[in-house]
């Protein structure tokens, strides 16, 4: 068996990939976070193929990670087994990084979540991130229903403890004596040199904010629906990291909902079908994303219409050049090391669009 130095090395050799290179005229890196959502009048299996156009759309156009994230019960997002989905577009692309955003640890055993990103790594070696979040990605009673346990606030307080476990797990290095230290995840590095997926800590409040800066591990933030967090929360990251054999410094991704079309109207008219959604979210009404119509013909009652506002504050619509100057004004504000856009609409060819009018803005390369 390898020593932990070796795991450790070969974990760091990974930071270049982290880093990333901005291209074009983009200020840093640009990657995408896509829900895989599926539009009423629409299918799982179509928004499931939209989701590899966008990862192919994204490589083909210098995007530089496509990440997925875990989310249960609700109907209009087809995204509740990462894995999955991450194996499937490792079978359609070759070179973007692909990653989850995240999946939610106290949902699952360390040692399950190991095995199923040492398989995703083994299909696309060297290009997997494996972010890991503490919510549920879900409402409570679904969350019971994953863990099989009524204790939610539990897990979530568990987390540090089941990230240590997880990051031992995938770099087989347990120390003797241990109940696990003859358990190994395959496929992982008891198979021989291999890397392993790095870790990323996400979050949308100071909590893993802090865990991140402490442990030295990359960090990415939910701008996009929780912006009014997002400066005290990169600045708490930023003030508790500790290098480590990962990161000597800190470096951290925020994702912010974008969409941009030929007509700034049209933009704004598609990114209200996103808001309409959550709506319904918030009220425990999940369902399908409406399509633009029905979100036009939608009275919204006063409640709802703060709310609608207060959401669509923090997307960033419009033209190209529009949107291009909302990411530059919000990467300046934040220092964001990167950012990770999610276009949230009805249909996949105005998300594939806004992905590509995006990456023109920007001069991001055609591949």
């Amino acid at each position: 068996m390898r020593s932990r130095t070796d795991r450790r090395q070969k974990w760091a050799f990974t930071v270049d990939a982290i880093k990333g290179t901005a291209l074009g005229n983009a200020p840093v890196p640009l990657s995408v976070l896509d829900l895989v959502t599926v539009g009423a009048g629409r299918t799982a299996t179509q928004a499931i193929q939209t989701g590899v156009d966008i990862a192919k759309l994204a490589e083909s156009r210098g995007y530089h990670r496509h990440w997925v994230a875990e989310h249960h019960s609700m109907p209009g997002v087809a995204s509740s087994s990462p894995a999955v989905l991450l194996a499937h577009l490792a079978a359609h692309t070759t070179r973007i990084r692909l990653g989850s955003g995240g999946v939610m640890l106290p949902n699952h055993a360390p040692l399950v979540i190991a095995e199923q990103f040492g398989t995703v790594e083994a299909m696309a070696p060297g290009r997997v991130d494996l972010g890991l979040g503490r919510a549920p990605g879900t409402d409570g009673a679904t969350a019971a229903a994953l863990r099989r346990s009524e204790t939610l606030h539990e897990g979530a307080d568990e987390f540090p403890q089941q990230l240590a476990e997880l990051t031992r797990f995938l770099d087989d290095d347990f120390p003797d004596g241990h109940p696990y230290s003859r358990i190994h995840a395959v496929p992982g590095p008891v198979q021989g040199p291999t890397g392993r997926p790095p870790i990323w800590l996400l979050g949308s409040s100071g909590f893993s904010a802090r865990l991140a800066g402490t442990l030295g591990l990359p960090f990415a933030f939910a701008h996009h629906f929780s912006a009014q967090n997002t400066v005290p929360a990169l600045d708490l990251y930023r003030d508790s990291f500790r290098p480590s054999a990962v990161l000597d410094a800190p470096y951290a991704l925020i994702g912010v909902s974008a969409l941009a079309a030929d007509d700034e109207k049209e933009a704004h008219r598609q990114v209200l079908t996103g808001a309409l959604s959550m709506i319904r979210l918030r009220t425990g009404r999940p369902g399908l994303i409406p399509t633009p119509e029905e979100a036009a013909a939608y009275t919204f009652s006063a409640l709802e219409q703060e709310f609608a506002d207060s959401w669509l504050s923090n997307v960033i619509t419009g033209t190209a050049d529009e949107v291009r100057s909302g990411l530059d004004d919000l990467q300046k504000r934040t220092g964001a090391d990167e950012l990770m856009i999610t276009a949230n609409a009805h249909g996949g060819d105005i998300r594939l669009r806004s992905y590509e009018l995006i990456a023109d803005a920007y001069g991001l390369p055609t591949r």
